[in-house]
């Protein structure tokens, strides 16, 4: 049957009637098999990506008269001018290979997970002689055992504290045979056993292991259990030296055990989604629970999802973040009911290699833990909507103050960074539209200026910046920002302007960055004056200038630290061959 377009389609003023019999005939046309479609529009840009079991009946459904559409998807009909459609040989593959699709296009009419992120996991390879904890981004398949994803990473670095305070594991990367003439220090402080001088069989090396194991899976009766039959044998053939320490590190795990663990009915791995709306904002909360563990969380936000559903958010979600290599928990928690929940499933199962269930909790334990990310929900949108508020009154106050000729929504920030002159760097960082962005951030490190010579530095720096084909990771010019603020006073300020000049540049919004002795208000100078504009203490342009400022130092000494500590290596070694004696490098 022929489909019959809706009105609203009809009138389209901005398609041409060829086009629009172009579209009919495909409509006309449509597989009756599973796949993906794109929608296109006049351009031929994609704006929106989708999959369906059957895809003449999932596209029609779009153009059908009467259809009762949401305002988002008539605007989506009202701009699409052409569609093409992949056929998959399963509804399965049409949900990996949407993901893919969205993933690489972002069309404007999907939600889309702004999120490139590679989380970090607890890698233990199980199957190695002497396994030792690694940190590692992203989930191979290996065989070996991966803990997390840890966000943020402080959780990951606590953990790791207290498995190597309480359990003698191996931190070192040399290769551990039994042979090593001495052992390091971390066998002098009971951190390790020394099983690379033979002091440490394979299998008592193993059973720490599989003690570290069952402390990040939360199997902590059996953890507690075994450690106990071995304090009990120990005492039993009167070393009691050695059963002290087990107790003492028995009595660690208990009060580690007691302060981390949340309140739940079992050692279950979960993630749980929040979600929160106010208007068209929309926030979706991600809490990780491994082994009972509440270990991080991850927050997305959208500030104009007024026409998406809470189910195609939340099933957007689940499928463009378990698309990466992140590993799935065994159950999803999720505050509503989604489509497709089953092949969400089997998808989300054949990824982990066991069974996974997607469930909607409304009472007992579960419902309460997704009540907490709902909570966190509301918390996060909260304080994303305040930012904006702040951020909007920020660039409000500072075109006024700087008589700029539009707000400022693009701000890129420099820093120079150097000891005594020595690894001189730079850094670049942006602020656009209330926030850091970070995937524009730049480093350099300066390559014309000898000592200490922050003018210079400052000139070469902005000359390379802007009178260059300086790219961002997927190939495109970096856009040119409505305000540029150079960290400093009027030296630096002058040597930007000089270095622009000289390319021919004549930028209307520039200024410098400054504080007075013994001063906690912030100075502005601008080119050609001499009196600088101070900004009151606590105004929101000057927390914004502040912030982004503080984010340029942060950034240049990183990378600063990172240069200098690799220049010390290379004396380090040349100290040592001097001497001849060898050395051990251990981690």
């Amino acid at each position: 049957m022929n489909p019959s377009p809706d009105p609203a389609f009809n009138r389209q003023t901005s398609t041409s009637k060829l086009q629009m019999d172009h579209l009919e005939g495909k409509l006309n046309h449509l597989p009756r098999k599973p796949g993906v479609y794109l929608f296109k529009d006049r351009s031929d840009e994609i704006i929106y990506i989708g999959k369906a079991a059957v895809l003449a009946d999932r596209v029609r459904s779009y153009f059908q008269k009467g259809a009762d559409l949401s305002p988002k998807i008539r605007a989506l009909v009202t701009h699409t001018a052409d569609l093409e459609t992949i056929i998959t040989s399963s509804e399965l593959e049409a949900l990996l290979l949407e993901s893919n699709l969205i993933k690489r296009h972002r069309p404007r009419f999907n939600v889309v997970l702004r999120d490139d992120k590679h989380y970090p996991y607890l890698r233990l390879p199980i199957h190695d002689d002497f396994p030792r904890l690694s940190i590692v981004r992203g989930v191979k398949n290996d065989k070996a055992l991966y803990f997390g994803p840890y966000v943020p990473t402080g959780a990951m670095r606590e953990t790791l504290r207290v498995i190597r305070k309480v359990f003698p594991l191996a931190t070192c990367n040399i290769e551990i045979n039994g042979t090593a003439d001495r052992a390091c220090l971390e066998f002098e402080i009971k951190r390790c056993m020394a099983p690379c001088t033979g002091n440490q069989s394979k299998e008592d090396y193993h059973r720490i292991v599989r003690q570290v194991r069952w402390f990040l899976e939360g199997r902590d009766q059996e953890l507690l259990g075994s450690l106990r039959d071995d304090m009990h044998a120990l005492a039993e053939r009167e070393a009691f030296e050695d059963a002290a320490r087990l107790r003492d590190r028995i009595v660690k795990i208990e009060r580690t055990l007691e302060k981390q663990r949340v309140a739940q009915i079992g050692p279950v791995d979960q993630d749980v989604l929040g979600l929160a709306r106010a208007g068209t904002a929309v926030d979706v909360q991600l809490l990780f629970v491994r082994g009972g563990l509440l270990i991080g969380r991850r927050d997305f936000f959208w500030g104009d999802a007024g026409g998406v559903s809470d189910e195609e958010v939340v099933r957007t979600t689940l499928e463009q973040f378990y698309h990466k290599a992140v590993l799935p928990p065994k159950e999803l928690l999720l505050p509503v009911p989604i489509d497709d929940q089953k092949l969400v499933e089997q998808w989300l199962s054949e990824k982990k290699e066991q069974a996974v269930r997607v469930l909607v909790p409304e009472r007992g334990a579960k419902h309460h833990l997704q009540q907490l990310a709902q909570e966190n929900a509301v918390a996060a949108l909260n304080e994303h909507l305040r930012v904006q508020v702040e951020a909007k009154e920020a660039v409000e106050e500072l075109q006024k103050l700087l008589g700029l000729p539009m707000q400022p929504h693009r701000i890129e920030c420099f820093d120079i960074s150097n000891t005594m002159g020595a690894q001189s760097v730079a850094s670049m960082v942006v602020w656009e539209k209330g926030r850091m962005k970070k995937s524009d951030y730049r480093r350099f490190r300066i390559k014309t200026v000898e000592g200490a010579n922050d003018f210079a530095s400052m000139h070469e720096v902005v000359k390379r910046r802007y009178g260059g084909s300086l790219a961002t990771k997927a190939g495109k010019v970096l856009p040119e920002p409505d305000l540029i603020v150079i960290d400093g006073g009027i030296g630096q300020l002058g040597a930007a302007m000089e270095a622009m000049a000289g390319l021919g540049l004549s930028p209307s919004a520039v200024c410098g960055l400054a504080k007075a002795k013994g001063e906690k208000d912030e100075r502005i100078y601008l080119p050609g004056h001499k009196t600088p504009i101070v900004l009151p203490l606590k105004s929101p342009a000057s927390r914004l200038v502040q912030t982004i400022r503080d984010e340029a130092h942060r950034f240049a000494i990183t990378y600063h630290r990172k240069l200098r500590s690799q220049a010390l290596i290379p004396v380090v070694s040349s100290r040592v061959a001097k001497n001849n004696k060898p050395v051990t490098v251990r981690s």
